[in-house]
């Protein structure tokens, strides 16, 4: 299931953690647009100093349904 990590810079909101069996993310017109098969439901300025980190579940660890 894709994942990501939406951390924002410190006090300037709370860290996010949005995960979607259809989640994507693009890259358009200076914005980072999180998607899935309805739209966007997150949208972030690249100017915001939010880092954005998908995370993969570890090989070695057993996937959690």
């Amino acid at each position: 299931m894709p994942t990501y990590l939406v951390v924002h810079p410190k006090g300037k909101g709370e860290d996010v953690l949005v995960e979607d069996d259809h989640l994507a993310i693009t890259f358009d017109h200076g914005w980072a647009v999180l998607s899935d098969q309805y739209g966007p439901c997150m949208a972030i300025p690249a100017d915001s100093g939010v880092t954005i980190t998908r995370i993969d579940p570890d090989d070695d660890q057993p996937i959690q349904e």
